[in-house]
């Protein structure tokens, strides 16, 4: 039997002031390969993610998801106390991520200058709505707004209905991009020299994602629109109802994958001959004739069918599912991506990190309950036990584990 890898972020400790998605997603990212994240939680109830809503015995959906394997420890950052067992905690830290509202970890003097003069091995990751420096600079910013002001929600929907794709992913991808940002750092620095620090911006982030769009707007002159589930870049490539109530999606990215559908799956090689569908801009200029001749094959058979038939031809295809579909969904049941967590109320299923890395299990730890770990921490720190009530006496950390 192969022996379990050893954690790729074993030993490295990470402290994180964050809230919602974006930190958390980021510091869950890197507990997932091995490192310790202690979550500093506000006494007065935590991260506000906490209270989204209580489906998941009575915990919410969004703080279970992005919060396993860390340790929460509760302290007032407004009291002097708080901010000294902080500093205690980043003595010991090789991280610091944080995504508080605009100038708060400047207010705290915990921005990535003052974390570099008072801890200079520590790399401070601050994430942001807008960056530093711009009209909007100073905005707080939630991932609906930022994907508003990014342009996402416009090449979202469909023409003159606009929408937020569904994930947060203005967070997630803020959260990814700071977990890369770190570990490309550990695997690159050198004590001996100062830690560089990290600021990753929503909107950045998210122009990032609209690179495609931004590219074809600037050389064409034409914002796109958007086009439900479909893409402005080829065609065919949609979602099409099926004889069965099903709605399969088929795409072809390339001209080998159209003559294959025209003329193996639909049968119509007056399609696949036609000069008007000889390349895919040609397509795309005229997409509805594609798309109505491919809903009327698809309306007169079955999804098993359509879906054989499409994985012979060699044509990419799937079944439109929704997230109760997903649950059940056998790619992920064969291939054991579930898993139990602890939470403080009881297990709950979770899925595995998507990398799979050759002879490594990530731990999989328990979501924390709000200050559970804060007097083991400050025992770590050298806290006795008189110490840590006396702090709890002033207000600087929270009831034990609450």
């Amino acid at each position: 039997m192969p022996q379990q890898s050893a954690a790729p972020l074993a030993g490295v400790t990470v402290v994180a002031l964050e809230q919602a998605v974006s930190a958390p997603m980021c510091t869950r990212a890197l507990a997932d390969f091995g490192a310790r994240v202690i979550k500093v939680e506000n006494p007065d109830g935590g991260d506000f993610a906490r209270y989204y809503d209580d489906v998941v015995n009575g915990q919410a959906a969004h703080f279970v998801w992005v919060n396993r394997g860390k340790e929460s420890v509760t302290l007032d950052l407004k009291s002097d106390a708080g901010r000294d067992i902080l500093h205690r905690l980043l003595d010991r830290a090789d991280v610091l991520v944080s995504n508080l509202a605009p100038g708060a970890t400047a207010r705290l003097g915990l921005s990535p200058p003052d974390v570099a003069r008072r801890h200079p091995n520590v790399i401070a990751v601050e994430i942001d709505g807008y960056g530093s420096g711009g009209p909007l600079s100073h905005k707080r910013a939630y991932d609906l707004l930022v994907q508003a002001e990014s342009g996402v929600c416009s090449v979202t929907g469909n023409p003159g209905a606009p929408a937020k794709p569904g994930p947060p992913v203005a967070d997630v991808t803020s959260g990814l991009y700071s977990a890369l940002s770190i570990m490309a750092l550990l695997v690159g620095r050198d004590r001996s020299a100062p830690a560089p620090s990290i600021t990753v911006s929503l909107f950045d982030t998210m122009a990032e994602m609209m690179g495609y769009h931004l590219t074809y707007a600037r050389h064409s002159g034409i914002d796109q629109q958007p086009l439900g589930m479909s893409s402005p870049a080829v065609a065919p490539y949609g979602a099409y109802p099926t004889a069965d109530g099903h709605t399969v999606v088929l795409g072809t990215t390339n001209d080998r994958e159209w003559q294959r559908l025209a003329r193996e799956l639909l049968g119509r090689n007056d399609l696949a001959d036609d000069p008007r569908f000889a390349g895919n801009a040609a397509r795309v200029a005229h997409r509805p004739i594609l798309d109505e001749a491919i809903a009327d094959w698809c309306a007169r058979h079955d999804l098993a069918k359509i879906q054989d038939a499409a994985d012979a031809a060699g044509i990419g295809n799937a079944r439109y599912n929704t997230p109760s579909d997903v649950l059940a969904h056998p790619q992920l049941a064969e291939r054991d991506r579930w898993r139990s967590i602890d939470t403080p109320a009881g297990p709950i299923p979770s899925l595995l990190p998507p990398p799979v890395i050759a002879g490594y299990q990530p731990p999989m730890g328990a979501v924390p309950g709000l200050g559970e770990h804060t007097d083991a921490v400050l025992g770590e720190l050298g806290f006795t036990d008189t110490d840590i009530a006396a702090l709890r006496g002033q207000g600087a950390i929270g009831q034990a584990g609450s």
